[in-house]
């Protein structure tokens, strides 16, 4: 790891994501004995990381989760199945967590990993995300080893594809915003909306839209890492389908937005490198949160992945806002 960011925003994000191991440490359970193995001590592996330079000076929620990925892969080892000495690959298929409060993009994190099981199959991890002590996101994500089984998805949505779509960098280098103009420089992932960029307010209309995403270079072959970037994309744009539901947009200063928890299914082994299709939709908003979900493509069809997220979406001004 290198100390400073690095300029060019694909080589500091692959950076950010190369975690540190610190060492190991012990996870202690207060409780009576007697309880089991299952809330007994345990081992837990702590690693570290810088954050990505951020124009509002908070830590992005997705690079967060991405992290949290990258450092939990890391302690699923090989394990031998007693037949085959092949060690079986035990890739990601779930995660869920809660971001539980915000941190300092000028901050060290922590990560630390508890190893709750490895059984024949599938190996779970609990990652807290730490800064000074506190704890920023709480998840726990499943490991499975890949096997044979019933098999079908939901069809991709017919939608224009990216060649023929403006890049979002392209939007934001002409809004005469000091926020807008540092995101289109630092962002590393390519987006292409199909839907109207949200900026201001607009129409209230259908709380739904579509975009494509990629990494605009060739990564290594590395699963885990394109599994921990589609994670770190899946947060994004989630909640934009709530504002157009309602005709508001990022720009609009009465808006005060803020994750809550992320879910996501990974499916199918994914390549960030090449474009990927982002569904979103919002069935429900209350209570100042509003409801995110998403399915994401690949170029060819195959459905990569699943996400959830609730956010806070509250708007200044209006009952509870």
């Amino acid at each position: 790891m290198t100390e400073a960011p690095l300029d060019y925003p694909i080589d500091d994000l692959l950076d950010v994501l190369d975690l540190r191991r610190e060492g190991s440490t012990t996870i202690r359970v207060a409780s009576p004995e007697g309880l089991g193995e299952d809330l007994a001590d345990s081992q837990g592996d702590v690693f570290s990381a810088r954050s990505q330079p951020m124009p509002h000076g908070r830590v992005f929620g997705g690079q967060v989760i991405a992290q949290s990925l990258i450092a939990a892969g890391r302690t699923v080892e090989p394990v031998e199945d007693g037949t085959d000495p092949a060690p079986l690959d035990r890739p990601i298929h779930s995660m869920h967590g809660y971001f539980l409060r915000p941190g300092d993009a000028d901050r060290p994190l922590r990560f630390l990993v508890e190893r709750m099981r490895d059984g024949r199959s599938f190996s779970a991890r609990r990652v807290h995300a730490v800064q000074d002590g506190r704890i920023l996101m709480s998840i726990i994500m499943s490991f499975q080893e890949q096997a044979g089984g019933l098999e079908h998805q939901i069809a991709m949505p017919d939608v224009p594809g990216p060649d023929g779509l403006r890049s979002d960098r392209q939007i934001l280098e002409q809004v005469p915003h000091p926020v807008a103009q540092e995101t289109a420089r630092r962002r590393p992932v390519e987006l292409r909306h199909v839907e109207p960029l949200l900026l201001g307010p607009t129409e209230p209309g259908p709380g739904e839209q579509s975009v494509w995403l990629r990494i605009a270079r060739e990564l290594p072959q590395d699963p885990l890492l394109h599994a921990a970037i589609l994670a770190y994309a899946s947060d994004y744009v989630l909640l934009e389908p709530v504002l157009r539901r309602h005709g508001l947009g990022w720009g609009d200063p009465r808006l005060r937005p803020a994750s809550l928890d992320h879910s996501m299914w990974f499916h199918r082994p994914a390549r960030v490198d090449d474009w990927v299709l982002y569904t979103q939709s919002s069935p429900s908003a209350q209570s100042g949160r509003g409801l995110g979900t998403g399915h994401m493509f690949a170029a060819d069809g195959t459905l990569l992945a699943t996400v959830g997220q609730e956010g806070m979406v509250r708007v200044k001004g209006e009952a509870g806002g």
